[in-house]
């Protein structure tokens, strides 16, 4: 059985990461979905985080946030996770009767955490509205007043409010004053646009050197002036080259010579995550992740396809969110490095059908959402072994985390 889950952060009013929602596929992704159960399905989910991805890797110390229904509750498919670590997510379309609602308290009681689905204030799911910790509200399916009057409703009872599909940071901003606690969506991957602001002069330099990156040899002059500007990069490099990791005698402490020391290869990998981290500033953890995880993932993708440069998926993924980083429309972001035009086109979502970047984009961006009619058919367009598409991004997610772990992200 392949492994095939994606996840989703949820985050907390200070935009730190509180959770993950499992996206689950219930087999290959060349198999179209097939209808399975809930049941079935969400034990698969389980079962692949167990046993083939691992709760750590995957989570890193977060929650995880896994739908139920009753046939699955009654088998007690929550045991197989730790208390501290699952949210029970129970699906809007679930029966609430006492049988059931003996049974969510009983999982409480065992130290589990209960979440509803999708609630709009159907009256026929009040009493599971009532023990829920958790209430997820589609801020897409409901009004804002209606929103406002469940706030005041659930929030004396001390239950945790998280709006779901917060896709501006203008959308954030409403629903924190309203009183929700935890957000889901891609607000935090949106850039705030203030058209005529000026980049900080430590992210015009990145922007420079990321330029410098695209040219086919290095200007090793070039580099070391850019970086002699920028104190924090200046820094890093030479902790970088000084590390535990290269075993080195004595301490190199120029730039010159870190650079010399590195060479081309290294510099290429080093530098764009060293950028990035810089670009992020003030940002959320979590878009540093997300820039890393789509930058691997292109990378890994374009290596399974054998079509194009991994550099250049590379560095599609990696500035995919660019216009978030640095608050700027993304037309002008690109144009500020010049990344050429296959993959700005891509980016841009004006590249032509049969591009290989422009598919590529489409498929990152149709997996991340849990679209997997759409993830079987640009795999066959990219000519990506879909089977291999879940494992690529299980691997990519830990690579992600463990490169934004070791920069300091």
């Amino acid at each position: 059985m392949d492994v095939v889950v994606a996840r989703q952060a949820i985050f907390d009013r200070q935009r730190k990461v509180y959770g993950y929602e499992l996206l689950f596929r219930s087999d290959a992704v060349s198999n179209a979905f097939d209808g399975t159960e809930n049941a079935a399905a969400t034990m698969q989910v389980l079962s692949n985080t167990l046993m083939s991805i691992g709760v750590e890797q995957l989570l890193g110390g977060k929650k995880a946030f896994v739908n139920f229904d009753h046939a699955l509750l009654v088998a007690s498919m929550h045991s197989n996770l730790p208390p501290g670590s699952l949210v029970i997510e129970l699906l809007e379309t679930v029966v609430p009767t006492k049988d059931l609602l003996a049974l969510c308290q009983s999982i409480q009681q065992q130290g589990y955490s209960l979440a509803l689905d999708d609630f709009t204030g159907q009256p026929d799911l009040a009493s599971v509205a009532h023990i829920s910790d958790v209430i997820k509200v589609d801020m897409r399916l409901i009004s804002r007043e209606q929103q406002e009057r469940l706030l005041s409703t659930y929030k004396r009872r001390d239950v945790l409010m998280l709006a779901e599909k917060v896709e501006s940071y203008g959308e954030f901003e409403w629903a924190r004053r309203a009183g929700y606690d935890l957000f889901q969506g891609y607000f935090f991957a949106r850039p705030v646009v203030v058209r005529g602001r000026q980049i900080p002069a430590g992210k015009a330099i990145c922007l420079q050197l990321l330029r410098e990156l695209r040219k086919p040899d290095l200007d090793f002059k070039r580099l070391r002036e850019l970086i002699r500007e920028d104190v924090s990069l200046s820094f890093k490099l030479l902790r970088y080259v000084n590390s535990a990791f290269f075993a080195r005698r004595e301490n190199i402490r120029s730039i010159t010579r870190a650079l010399a020391f590195l060479g081309e290869g290294s510099i290429r990998t080093w530098l764009p995550l060293a950028t990035l981290l810089t670009l992020a500033t003030d940002k959320p953890s979590e878009l540093v992740k997300l820039s890393l995880l789509r930058a691997r993932f292109c990378e890994r993708l374009a290596q399974l396809a054998g079509i194009g440069s991994p550099n250049e998926a590379f560095l599609l993924g990696m500035f995919s969110l660019l216009d978030a980083l640095i608050d700027q429309p993304l037309d002008e972001a690109l144009g500020s490095i010049d990344l050429g035009g296959n993959i700005a086109e891509a980016l841009l979502g004006i590249g032509q059908d049969e591009d290989f970047l422009t598919r590529l984009y489409r498929l990152v961006g149709s997996y991340e959402l849990g679209n997997w009619d759409e993830v079987e058919r640009l795999s066959k367009a990219c000519r990506i072994p879909p089977a291999a598409i879940g494992q690529t991004y299980i691997d990519s997610t830990v690579w992600a985390d463990r490169a934004a772990r070791e920069a300091g992200a």
